[in-house]
């Protein structure tokens, strides 16, 4: 089975519908499927609901995407970073579902695992829980009970996501923080497509190091990243 594509648009032919679901891989500006959220630009597909930590900055990741309207919904946990984000839901343009960081994980990982649900304390006596099923579990200590909120695993479309290495076959190795969001949103989509900084030939990653096996990916593209920084910190000479 071939995985290995030219291109990001290339990669994406045949996949893309308006009104699809596509899970991002992303934590803050770090691990964003840039070239992927690119060709979706360029493609037009409108009417998106995006599973990600966050929606990006205004003028990369998820954002270019609010900017032309293409996004419907987001369903995240941190949003703090975007402006046409908030504009967009003040206004009532753009739907959004917020989760806690922890309960978007386990809602990816699960679907990748083929969980339909799962319970949490995360949200218990908040609007978290508004409209869900709550349930008593024993807590182990003298009998006692506490409330829990059933979650449902999360299945998308699509997945999009960045990684440091692949192999011909689609193992990856993600590099430091992007392994957050990128190795759980990988397995809930139907199809999973990977851009990664290289791709190094079959047999030469070690096994031991591999983050996601190569069965949960689908296609693979190879490019060029920015590697922008979310807030920039710096001290004068006199200061240091």
């Amino acid at each position: 089975m071939k995985k290995v594509y030219s291109n990001a648009a290339d990669a994406l032919d045949g996949l893309l519908f308006d009104g699809m679901f596509i899970a991002a891989g992303g934590f803050g500006l770090c691990g964003i499927p840039e070239l992927l959220l690119d060709a979706i630009k360029d493609a037009g597909t409108k009417d998106l609901t995006f599973a990600s930590n966050n929606a990006g900055v205004d003028d990369f990741g998820i954002g270019i995407l609010l900017q032309t309207k293409q996004v419907k919904k987001m369903i995240s946990s941190y949003v703090g970073e975007n402006a046409e984000f908030m504009r967009q839901y003040l206004s009532g343009e753009l739907e959004l579902e917020f989760n806690p960081q922890g309960t978007l994980a386990e809602r990816m990982r699960a679907g990748g695992a083929g969980i339909p649900g799962f319970f949490t304390k995360t949200g218990v006596g908040t609007v978290i829980a508004e409209g869900k099923m709550e349930k008593q579990f024993p807590t182990g200590e003298n009998g006692a009970m506490e409330d829990y909120i059933m979650e449902e695993g999360m299945f998308a479309d699509l997945s999009i996501v960045k990684a440091w290495k692949a192999d011909e076959t689609g193992n990856l190795i993600f590099r430091k923080t992007a392994r957050n969001f990128n190795a759980p949103a990988a397995t809930c989509g139907k199809i999973c497509i990977a851009e990664v900084e290289e791709i190094v030939p079959t047999g030469s990653l070690d096994p031991d190091a591999i983050h996601l096996p190569g069965i949960y990916v689908h296609r693979i593209i190879q490019g060029d990243h920015e590697k922008r920084i979310e807030q920039r910190t710096t001290r004068t000479r006199e200061e240091a």
